[in-house]
């Protein structure tokens, strides 16, 4: 899927075909002016015109193939340094991860909050899954924050508790430490793995990369709520009761539920590694 065409074989042969339609149209142009306009023999001259020859068929074009989606946001090819290792297949890489994740933000948070099986497939399926309406919470790479969702009475309302927002406190923290430099450079390293499980989700000839700057764009536009966030039980879980908060993708919903304070942290972070991952450093 990587290979380019030479730019100049390319041109040559746009210029074939449109040459050989030209002259297909022409010759079509002239049969039927021909058959509907040129005058008719005079019946009693008694000569006999031969009949015209059919032209010769011309070959149709072949169709073009289709083209895939121009990409928005290209990740640099990286060049591997002479020491380094390659990259282990998508189903073997693991072991990879967790040691790079290890470096990166140290074993007891890798520990706490990784879930250590299939890790990339795990990354790209969640966020595919943020601007949708809802997130796969069994395929999820984090694993759940502890706990059951806080919530305080207020007269006759239940609002969303302070309480809850401590809940995610300490992934928060890690993620307050993270070198997002770093981040993005192990992102670029491993980004053929990424690719490889987006494409395996269905989507061939699209970019990963593309979708995880989608997915960060959607997180970043999460609304603020101000004041309490009012909840409802229809059923077994809790609810926003402001329908358009309810209506919001699953990624947005889940920063509003983890407080303006902790959002406001992963946001800048966030940031950040948007910049990294659609303009790279030179």
């Amino acid at each position: 899927m990587w290979n380019k065409t030479d730019p100049e074989e390319s041109f040559r042969n746009k210029v074939i075909w449109l040459a050989a339609g030209i002259v297909a149209a022409a010759l079509i142009g002239v049969g039927v002016y021909y058959r509907f306009h040129a005058p008719q023999p005079a019946p009693s001259s008694g000569i006999v015109r031969p009949a015209p020859q059919a032209a010769a068929p011309v070959p149709t074009p072949l169709p073009s193939t289709p083209q895939a989606p121009a990409v928005q946001h290209p990740v640099p090819v990286q060049a591997a340094a002479p020491s380094a290792k390659p990259l282990p297949p998508l189903n073997g890489s693991d072991a990879t991860v967790l040691a790079a994740l290890n470096t990166l933000i140290g074993h007891p948070a890798v520990a706490r909050f990784v879930v250590p099986k299939n890790i990339i497939r795990r990354v790209v399926v969640t966020v595919d899954n943020v601007p949708r309406a809802k997130i796969a919470a069994d395929l999820r790479p984090i694993r759940p924050t502890p706990g059951e969702t806080a919530v305080d009475r207020q007269g006759g309302i239940t609002v969303l508790s302070q309480r809850n927002y401590a809940r995610y406190a300490p992934f928060v923290a890690v993620v307050s430490r993270l070198n997002v430099q770093a981040l993005a450079r192990l992102y670029f390293r491993l980004y053929p793995l990424f690719q490889q499980a987006y494409e395996s989700l269905g989507y061939p000839g699209k970019y990963f990369n593309d979708r995880l700057v989608q997915a960060i764009d959607t997180l970043l536009a999460t609304p603020a709520v101000n004041g309490p966030v009012t909840l409802v039980r229809p059923k077994v879980f809790w609810q926003f009761e402001n329908p358009k908060l309810e209506a919001l993708p699953a990624g947005q919903k889940l920063l509003i539920r983890m407080g303006p304070q902790n959002a406001a942290i992963i946001e800048a972070k966030l940031r950040q590694f948007r910049a990294l991952i659609v303009k790279p450093p030179q």
